[in-house]
Parts: structure tokens; sequence; C-alpha cells
């Protein structure tokens, strides 16, 4: 069975994203390119943080249940 892929941007900056480390946020919600609204936890994304935040598009791998496969930044 193959996953589906959802590919979305992301711009948020590292002050937005210190909300997670103080407990206030959880979820990140956003849609994906194809108008899909899509929510996920903060912690999949956390790999790329810089010190400007996380910044770019993105592709994600989810399973026909809904599970979460994978992440990656797209170049």
């Amino acid at each position: 069975m193959t996953g589906q892929r959802l590919i979305f941007k992301l711009a948020i900056s590292a002050q937005a994203y210190l909300s997670v480390y103080k407990g206030h946020a959880k979820n990140i919600s956003t849609r994906a390119v194809d108008g899909r609204r899509i929510e996920f936890s903060a912690d999949k994304v956390r790999k790329f943080l810089t010190h400007d935040g996380i910044y770019g598009v993105f592709e994600m791998e989810i399973t026909q249940e809904q599970k979460f496969l994978s992440i990656k930044r797209l170049k």
C-alpha cells in the first residue's frame, strides 16, 4: 500500500515557533498546494528549525489512514 504525498509551504518565524517550546502550541495547521487542510504535530518539523525559523516547501507522506510516515524539505 502506497502513501499519499502532501506538498505545502511553511513560513514560521523562530519567535512563533518558540510558542511550541513554551507549551502554547502543539500543532501546525496549513493548506497543501492542492487545497487540502492539514494539521500535524509541530515536533514533525523541529529538525528544520534554524535561527530564522522554518521556511520552505515541504513534502509529507502519510498512509491511507492519515498516519504520518515522513517529511522532507523540497529544494
